[in-house]
Order: structure tokens, then sequence, then C-alpha cells
């Protein structure tokens, strides 16, 4: 039998981590493979008309590299 011991308002049982690794190793027979991937990406030459409004330009601009 399990044990189980409370942390603050969470039950936690053992063995944790090992266990959810194995039921997931259990599982994964039983997921579905879709038959196929998604489309093919667009390539670039193909876009055409592609506008950005200045509003949205100048927000870009002013992020930092990672984003604010």
């Amino acid at each position: 039998m399990e044990t189980m011991e409370q942390t603050g308002n969470v039950m936690a049982s053992e063995p944790g981590l090992a266990r959810l690794r194995g039921d997931c190793a259990r599982m994964a027979p039983h997921w579905v493979v879709p038959a196929e991937a998604g489309p093919a990406p667009v390539p670039p030459s193909r876009i055409h008309g592609v506008s950005v409004p200045p509003d949205s330009v100048r927000l870009i601009a002013t992020m930092s590299e990672y984003g604010d």
C-alpha cells in the first residue's frame, strides 16, 4: 500500500516522479499518431502583399530582444 503524506493542501503519494513516468510509458502505446503531418510551410517567395501597420512596427521596435 502506498503511503500518503500531506504537503500544504496537496496530498503527495510516493514514489512520485517514478510512478508518473511509469504511467506515461504504459499509456504511450495507446496514443494515436496522426496519419499525416500538417501542411508544408509556404515558401517566402509565394507570400505577397503583407503589410504591417505603423503602430505595430513602433511597438515591436521598442521591445527588448526577449520581449517585455
